[in-house]
């Protein structure tokens, strides 16, 4: 080797230890910048005592749970093993993490300002109270009561007898506006007919058929057979169109009674998407994730109805109220002595040999002759 080739080989050295040099510099100097950038007053530790220990308002606003409520929800997650604390992480902080971003349609970034930590912690979180309470559907998504006719139904001159074999509707359930089965993983351009007859018709789905006489209420986008009754097509059903323009009046004044029922439906889908902003837009989560976040959301809407304080809170913040989906005329008319009027009426239930479309008529003629007697 001679004198050229030593030289050449020494300044290759030199350069690669500048290179690693610098390399470890750039790696510190981002360390700093990061220790700098979280450098609030308040620790994640103390932001969760504050929230747990200060005015009520502040965690509800934070967590869409009442104190009591989170306490609990947090409680049964620890005590269970669906979380677990880390050497760093609380298992309320966890859940404050995931209630923030899903509670506010916040982004990573917003989480990391919130809680002072970094986005891959945020993250790391996320994912695992989301699949942690994404578990918990088949304890807290289950079917209604499909033995028994809710009170919603039995006490309403308008409603009963007419619409006592109605479990629930498509959608959601009109007997404690809580969500009793969910399908996600659709895209969202699917027609709602298209995910229902995927839903029936895949064993695996357990989708809960009613028991003969029974049935959900659809609305007009479902084909009227089988357990789904739905209105009329092409015919009016508001009050006020009633009264002005002229038409099939047993079709209409089913289709009214019908509309008063299913309101319940979209009332709950205008509290679920008050709540939980994150589904109304979704951020750039992988797909499968997509699929899993309405689901927890509905577990912790179903949880938080079983909660009467958060449910209280909900109306004193407005959340209860959703003025696209209600209106006077199709609010569902209580019997106002609270008089049971047909405990033992059994004969608008549908029989067996008959198909829903013949049912339809049925009930609406019985509903014709009811209001004209």
């Amino acid at each position: 080797m001679d004198a050229g080739d030593s030289n050449n080989g020494d300044s290759f050295e030199d350069l690669s230890f500048w290179w690693v040099f610098f390399g470890m510099f750039y790696q510190l100097l981002k360390k700093r910048q990061r220790a700098i950038r979280y450098n609030s007053i308040l620790t994640a530790d103390d932001r969760v005592t504050e929230f747990l220990h200060g005015h009520w308002e502040h965690i509800f606003n934070r967590t869409r749970m009442t104190r009591d409520c989170f306490v609990r929800f947090s409680s049964i997650m620890e005590q269970t093993g669906r979380l677990t604390a880390s050497r760093a992480v609380s298992v309320e902080e966890q859940l404050m993490i995931f209630l923030f971003v899903v509670g506010h349609g916040a982004s990573n970034r917003d989480a990391q300002e919130t809680w002072q930590r970094s986005g891959s912690t945020i993250s790391k979180y996320f994912g695992i109270v989301l699949e942690a309470i994404f578990n918990m559907s088949g304890e807290y998504i289950q079917p209604p009561d499909m033995t028994n006719v809710h009170h919603t139904i039995r006490y309403s001159n308008r409603l009963f007898p007419y619409f006592q074999g109605c479990v629930g509707a498509i959608d959601g359930t009109h007997v404690s506006a809580c969500f009793t089965y969910m399908l996600s993983g659709w895209e969202g351009s699917a027609h709602d007919a298209r995910v229902l007859e995927h839903a029936i018709s895949e064993p695996q789905n357990s989708f809960p058929f009613p028991p003969p006489g029974k049935y959900y209420l659809v609305d007009s986008g479902y084909a009227n057979r089988g357990c789904f009754l739905a209105p009329y097509r092409g015919t009016n059903y508001h009050l006020r169109d009633r009264r002005r323009l002229g038409g099939d009046r047993k079709k209409e004044q089913f289709n009214y009674r019908h509309a008063s029922l299913r309101n319940a439906i979209e009332r709950t889908f205008g509290i679920w998407k008050r709540r939980f902003p994150i589904l109304r837009s979704m951020h750039q989560f992988p797909l499968d994730k997509q699929a899993m976040i309405p689901v927890a959301c509905a577990v912790l809407h179903n949880f938080i109805r079983m909660d009467p304080a958060s449910v209280a809170q909900d109306h004193v913040s407005g959340d209860e109220d959703d003025d696209d989906a209600s209106s006077e005329d199709d609010s569902v008319d209580a019997d106002p002595d609270g008089v049971d009027v047909g405990e033992s009426s059994s004969h608008l239930n549908i029989p067996q040999d008959m198909d829903m479309g013949a049912f339809r008529d049925y009930v609406a003629n019985c509903i014709h002759e009811g209001s004209s007697g």
